[in-house]
């Protein structure tokens, strides 16, 4: 992949390469530093038994967008948490929010603007103060028609524009009252105008320069290797830094992450994304490794641009075709779930769709006939993600039995979107997806892959269909209504439209699981989603 080209305004194709779904480009990797120190030791020997430092291990790659305003990238996104405040914070488990920036949370949820004034002597990580104009300066970029940065989706259909009232007070204007506003300004993590909006400021961002205001600060910045973190001695919020010291490394190769946490002499006190097979391994040598359900899942993508798969039985079919138990035994080891939603059946929102996708051979091959379908070849793409490359087998075996000779292709992700950027032909593509690093409101859910012109929607070559248009009206409608009740119905009634067209959707949720030294580190908990927040850890 090449690296992105500079450039003020970013398409929507951009999408991936910033979020986090590509590697980043070596050139990028070569040039950002995110501050005047070296780089630091990954070895780090001993470093288990530094009680001011914290080394963690993190299963997804260091090298993606540092941009808050476009990534996903799950180290990237776990990283902001401890770096970025937002006006307003939510608890990484409950979702429970609290003020961060702000002073108070606004009393009335349904009204039509907030006032929020700003926390006294809040300083960046550079040492100059946090001002109104930064937080102007965010959104302004977030609710930026042109640029339609990844934010966008998640506040442009309700969020009209942030105001200056004076010095220490910004007023949010809605479209209409949206009490799920509340949580959702926890994504929009606020930025110093000085730092970025500077000449060359976003593509620093998209390399590794952060300048945040909260508990703690970048150090140092090693592409495809580890980001070292220490407190941020002014930082005045409500959550402070609880070590000294962080070392996070990156490991996207399962076996070595598992032994970088293993043994005793093990470097790390915690790791993210532990393989299924590793868990009673780890629980044997007294670590606590413990999961948390959510939204991450496994999708099958469909080119509906190429024959067969415009025509949505065939979709369905080879859905149904999928022998999810055998998955969940063979692959997962128990940790997952038969997707009967687009949402996991933990989301406040979940209810069984209309069409659920159980293992039934024979409704597959009715489906195919219908179709008109007969002696059909499938290439299935994937992501190398290991949990993923697990799974493919079982596909293949599940299509192969309904006659449909099926070719795997798992592929490094960063090639893989490189194809689909390029608008390469496929047929189908098998991945893996977690919005909840977002937030759990269905809305913010959906909008990650169900955007009009969106990434995703431009992959499927299907946004412009009928369907997809009274899809996209209806969640725009339930975004607006006031009435909960209502709310719920509109939601529900569009994601039984997705679920029945089969375009882009889960096969498995499954249980993402953290492992952890209970006798070096405490106050951990597990998320569903990459990653891991440790600010109210602490160093035993």
């Amino acid at each position: 992949m090449s690296a992105p080209v500079s450039r003020p305004v970013f398409s929507r194709r951009d999408f991936l390469r910033y979020s986090g779904a590509l590697s980043a480009a070596a050139a990028i990797a070569a040039t950002v530093s995110a501050c005047d120190s070296g780089p630091a030791s990954t070895g780090s020997v001993g470093a288990g038994d530094d009680k001011d430092l914290v080394t963690a291990v993190i299963g997804y790659g260091n090298d993606q967008s540092w941009d808050p305003t476009m990534t996903a990238s799950a180290f990237s996104m776990a990283a902001i948490q401890h770096m970025y405040e937002g006006l307003v914070e939510t608890d990484p488990i409950t979702r429970e929010p609290y003020p961060a920036l702000a002073t108070a949370l606004p009393t009335d949820p349904t009204a039509t603007s907030w006032k929020l004034s700003l926390r006294q002597g809040a300083k960046w990580h550079d040492g100059q103060p946090v001002t109104v104009d930064d937080v102007v300066f965010t959104f302004q970029r977030i609710l930026d028609p042109q640029a339609k940065v990844l934010l966008y989706s998640f506040f442009g259909a309700w969020l009209k524009e942030v105001r200056k009232v004076d010095e220490s007070t910004v007023e949010l204007v809605f479209h209409s009252p949206f009490p799920d506003a509340l949580k959702r300004l926890a994504i929009a993590k606020i930025l110093p105008k000085h730092v970025f909006g500077a000449p060359g400021g976003w593509d620093a961002a998209k390399g590794g320069k952060a300048v945040g205001s909260g508990p703690y600060k970048m150090t140092a910045h090693n592409p495809k290797s580890n980001t070292t973190f220490e407190a941020f001695a002014d930082y005045n919020g409500p959550r402070k830094a609880q070590f000294k010291k962080m070392n996070w490394l990156s490991i996207v190769d399962a076996a070595a992450r598992v032994a970088k946490i293993s043994g005793g002499h093990a470097e790390a006190q915690i790791a993210d994304n532990i393989p299924y097979a590793n868990i009673a391994q780890l629980k044997d040598s007294g670590l606590t490794v413990e999961g948390g359900k959510g939204m991450n899942h496994m999708f099958l993508m469909f080119n509906t641009g190429a024959k067969p798969f415009d025509d949505v039985r065939v979709r369905q079919a080879l859905l149904h075709a999928v022998d999810t138990g055998k998955m969940i035994e063979v692959a997962l080891k128990g940790h997952g779930t038969a997707a009967t939603s687009f949402l996991n059946e933990q989301n406040p929102s979940y209810a069984k769709a209309k069409t659920v996708y159980d293992y039934n051979p024979d409704k597959a091959r009715s489906l195919l006939a219908a179709a008109g379908v007969t002696n059909l070849s499938v290439t299935l793409m994937a992501v190398n993600v290991s949990w993923i490359v697990d799974c493919l087998p079982t596909i293949a075996n599940s299509w192969n039995a309904i006659g449909v000779k099926t070719t795997l292709q798992p592929q490094d992700t960063s090639a893989l979107f490189t194809k689909m950027d390029q608008s390469q032909d496929y047929q189908v593509v098998a991945a893996a997806s977690n919005p909840n690093q977002f937030g759990i409101d269905a809305d913010l859910i959906l909008r990650y892959n169900y955007t009009s012109g969106g990434t995703w929607m431009k992959y499927t070559r299907w946004d412009t269909s009928p369907a997809a248009k009274t899809i996209f009206d209806l969640m725009d409608q339930a975004i607006r209504e006031p009435d909960e009740a209502k709310k719920l119905a509109l939601t529900r009634q569009y994601l039984d439209m997705i679920a029945e067209q089969a375009v882009l959707y889960p096969v498995v949720h499954t249980e993402l699981m953290t492992a952890w030294d209970p006798k070096k580190i405490s106050g951990i908990r597990p998320q569903s989603y990459p990653g891991f927040n440790l600010l109210q850890a602490q160093r035993l």
